[in-house]
């Protein structure tokens, strides 16, 4: 039982360490991406594309049997956190 569990547990380990660099990469993108908003004047948000972003991972979580609640929530706590930096980039140029 013990050696079944630690396995699950490394593997959790593993995917944990995944998220986090998949998480960093996409915050490397996005800085450019608020970079470039900052440089030709473009708001920090685009609600039409968040939206869009929001219904696609839904749909992908439904598809993954994974809560779409779930999912949106993740969603929007990082979308969140985009839209801070780079309103952060707006105030303090680039």
């Amino acid at each position: 039982m013990d050696d079944q569990l630690s396995r699950y547990r490394q593997s959790i380990d593993n995917i944990d360490a995944a998220l986090v660099y998949m998480l960093a990469e996409r915050f490397k993108i996005t800085k450019a991406v608020g970079e470039l908003k900052a440089t030709i004047d473009l708001p920090p948000a685009d609600p039409a594309r968040e939206a869009r972003q929001i219904e696609r991972l839904r749909t992908l979580a439904r598809e993954a049997d994974l809560d779409p609640e779930f999912s949106e929530k993740f969603l929007r706590f990082i979308i969140d956190e985009v839209i801070r930096h780079h309103e952060h980039l707006r105030e303090t140029g680039v």
